[in-house]
């Protein structure tokens, strides 16, 4: 696990008391004076950190000989996790990791759930390594001869051995936090140390375990006679992977660096892939030589409790004894290997351990500074200048773990929670391309959207696998339930997070949004009205049209219009500087609420300041639970760049707003009148809610509508009648209109059929199609097209779909 790890939410002043953005001219950053070795140095010590020692013995009892596979599809399966890490990383050479890029990418609660799982992943990993310090800190005292063998400890009449093991565990975790609490960190030069020492014991280990394998008689015996190579078949190797992923996940210890690292574009991928290369043989030959270089002996065999069996097989007894397994082992092939093997892993857990405390406790300062946890997790202390409420809490949720469960579970709940937030930046990876595109990636995922799509289907496919495979009985060495216990951890995390989240984030965010693009002026006037329609105005030429188009839906659908504007500051600019470029948008704002007020409608008026038109949309229909919200567009050239499909302003409003999103593209004769309206559909909510807007656009007694379902030429008879029954069920939503048509049309190609067929109406309104989920356009390649290529005015419809819409959101 991470032993360097600096989490990435504490970049910047831990003292900072929230002064404005005024306030700071001066940009602080790191200096960039880290090599290409040096990151890699960084990467390579936290794959090979505390986990190697504490885990390969149980994820030997899991896979037996197979472990070696095991490791080495690790390996394959971190790669894809590694790319996507590798292009972020690049394009955010800055302290970060996943937490912030899904912050950045995906809406909420995916950036909530990437902080909650973050804290908890670091928490229980430094449980787990509180668990391995006090094992292996009782097993030095009783080498020294200072205490009896962990099952005969008995002191004070109620002290067991494995009870002082977790007083060992929670006095170091007790220790740690003070530490950081003074402010007092593990040095770069502290930790380049004890990586050497890990990557030299290791290496000694791995050179005598191979010696004493060759020289043992018989020994491919203990890989393809024991009874078979894989004991378990697939479980056990699959479950061994989940069980044993948390030591693959250095590489965010790489990017977390990326601040300093001198030219980041091109040595932070280099680093990750360069420190895959070298840690995956070690993990592979470290394995090889625990299970080839141990000899079963009776003493070992009545340690690991299995003096019952006739038969006992190296790997078996690896499994049993657990976090010991690799320290016995060094003791039977490397001279003086029980010390030698106890302090090194003692070190290594003493350096997980501090880096693992200082960066779960920043992952809650972060949170409470994003208002996402109470305002308490981010407070400073004034004489220390640490968050000390962050430090206590995390050092208090960390020392629970580490008494309440099995090392098995601690480390399997670890697991569980790194493969989640793995599958998260998986998913960002393919999100930044769309909402990201213009990021200078020096390196890019090859054959997109693949590899990070693979990535999380491997990473899913390793949880189930690693709570079942840890739920059965445990290899033929006795029962378990460490999975059901991990499952349940994790649930009632996940579960305590959502309370969080909707309990108390989510009231947070209106404060938050206010701050982010203020209300500079406010024309609200009080309504009851139930339902509301943003109408956000940018061009004053399109602002008349719009507005009318507003009034007819709300006339008809009852509730009041909020008309807005944004002003747009640089991103270097504080939001607070921001009034003095307000030129026009006044006067742009009453002429259009004019136009509502003619008609009787509820209107008010707001123009915001942000860095970013969209999320200001956006954070208007937050703030004030809008039901619906009514764009413009202008049609770019064909020539725009395709994953941006209808400009990014209303790509990413269309995409993640919680409300109804209707886009309006204007034609080059729209006068507001819609006496005739083109009513394509072919089923489905969105044609429905299409469907709905035109019996309000079209309300007078002159109007027309024309619902009409494109059939290929040679469509037989079942396919007609279905088209009927389309065309019959749309006509129940449309009732205002003078006239209302149905006809089924022919054409090869229902874009151009209807595109050919819109020429003469007033306006054509279409409702959004059900894509794939690979597909990246906003409304769906059929209504977009149409927008681009119809003659006349277009009115696309997509309806919010509650649930189904709110998971189109996160993903």
């Amino acid at each position: 696990m991470a032993d360097d790890a600096r989490d990435s939410t504490s970049s910047g002043s831990e003292a900072d008391t929230g002064q404005s953005e005024a306030a700071g001219e001066v940009e602080t950053e790191l200096s960039r004076d880290m090599s290409l070795a040096d990151v890699t140095f960084i990467g390579v010590g936290a794959m090979i950190g505390a986990g190697v020692f504490a885990l390969t013995g149980f994820a030997a009892g899991l896979a037996g000989p197979a472990l070696t596979l095991a490791f080495l599809l690790n390996g394959f399966v971190a790669t894809f996790t590694a790319v996507s890490y590798a292009e972020l990383g690049a394009a955010f050479p800055e302290a970060g990791g996943g937490y912030l890029w899904v912050k950045e990418a995906l809406v909420d609660p995916n950036g909530f759930y990437a902080g909650w799982m973050s804290w908890f992943a670091h928490a229980v990993a430094c449980s787990l390594y509180a668990i391995t310090f006090g094992t292996f800190l009782l097993e030095l005292i009783h080498y020294a001869g200072y205490l009896p063998a962990r099952e005969e400890i008995l002191l004070f009449g109620f002290i067991t051995g494995s009870l002082l093991e977790k007083l060992f565990a929670v006095l170091m975790v007790a220790l740690f936090a003070y530490i950081n609490y003074r402010g007092a960190e593990e040095t770069g030069t502290a930790g380049i140390i004890v990586t050497v020492i890990k990557v030299i014991v290791l290496g000694i280990f791995v050179g005598f375990g191979i010696l004493a394998t060759v020289n043992s008689p018989n020994w491919t015996g203990k890989f393809l006679n024991s009874p078979e190579f894989a004991p378990a078949g697939l479980f056990g190797i699959v479950g061994a992977m989940g069980f044993t992923y948390i030591a693959f996940e250095g590489y965010e210890i790489i990017v977390q660096s990326g601040e300093e690292v001198v030219n980041p574009g091109t040595n932070i991928p280099k680093a990750v892939f360069y420190s895959m290369v070298i840690v995956v043989p070690i993990y592979i030959l470290v394995a090889f030589a625990s299970i080839g270089g141990i000899e079963v002996t009776q003493d070992l065999v009545q340690q690991g409790g299995l003096g019952g069996q006739q038969q006992v097989y190296t790997w078996e007894l690896l499994g049993e004894l657990g976090e010991l397994g690799i320290i016995e082992a060094a003791g039977q092939f490397v001279p003086f290997g029980v010390p030698l093997l106890l302090f090194a892993g003692l070190a290594a857990t003493m350096s997980a351990l501090n880096a693992t405390v200082y960066s779960s406790s920043r992952v809650s300062f972060a949170m409470g500074r994003d208002r996402a946890l109470p305002a308490m997790f981010k407070r400073i202390n004034p004489d220390k200048r640490t968050p000390d409420v962050a430090i206590f809490l995390s050092a208090v949720l960390i020392a629970i773990m580490a008494v309440a469960l099995p090392i098995e579970a601690v480390a399997a709940s670890a697991d569980i929670m790194f493969i989640l937030l793995f599958v998260q930046v998986n998913w960002t990876v393919i999100r930044m391309r769309q909402t990201h595109p213009d990021l200078p990636r020096t390196y890019t995922v090859p054959f997109m959207p693949w590899p990070p799509l693979i990535g999380i289907f491997l990473q899913f496919l390793l949880t189930p696998f690693l709570i079942y495979t840890l739920g059965l009985e445990f290899v033929g060495i006795g029962t378990s339930n460490h999975g059901l216990i991990a499952l349940v951890t994790t649930t009632v995390w996940m579960g305590l997070g959502l309370a969080i989240y909707y309990g108390y984030s989510k009231q947070q965010e209106a404060e938050q949004l206010e701050e982010e693009t203020p209300t500079i002026i406010s024309e609200r006037t009080p309504s009851e009205a139930e339902q509301q329609l943003v109408v956000p105005i940018a061009n004053p030429e399109n602002a008349t049209q719009l507005m009318r188009t507003a009034v007819d839906i709300v006339e008809d659908r009852g509730g009041e219009i909020l008309v807005m504007s944004v002003v747009t500051v640089p991103q270097q600019t504080p939001i607070s500087q921001g009034r003095q470029f307000i030129t026009d948008e006044r006067e742009v704002l009453n002429e259009a609420m004019e136009i509502a007020e003619a008609e009787d409608i509820p209107v008010s008026g707001t123009i915001r300041i942000g860095h970013d038109v969209a999320q200001a949309i956006l954070n208007t229909i937050d703030q004030y639970g809008s039901e619906g919200v009514l764009m413009g567009w202008k049609g770019q050239h064909k020539s725009q760049r395709r994953d941006i499909v209808l400009g990014s302003n209303v790509d990413t409003v269309a995409q993640e707003a919680n409300a109804d999103v209707l886009v309006e593209r204007l034609g080059p004769d729209a006068t507001g009148a819609a006496e005739t309206v083109l009513l394509p559909t072919a089923g489905g909510p969105h044609a429905e809610f299409a469907a709905e807007i035109a019996s309000a656009i079209a309300d007078s007694d002159n109007s027309r509508v024309d619902i009409v379902h494109v059939v290929d030429p040679d469509a037989d008879e079942t396919e007609r009648r279905n088209a009927q029954e389309q065309l019959a069920s749309t006509k129940d939503y449309v009732s205002d209109a003078g006239e209302i048509t149905t006809r089924v049309i022919e054409g090869d190609d229902v874009v151009e059929t209807i595109v050919e067929e819109s020429e003469g109406y007033d306006i054509t309104i279409v409702g959004a199609t059900r894509e794939g989920l690979l597909n990246q356009l906003t409304f769906g390649s059929v209504p977009e097209e149409i927008g681009w290529n119809a003659k006349s005015t277009v009115l696309m419809a997509k309806r919010n779909l509650g649930i189904t819409s709110l998971l189109n959101r996160w993903l």
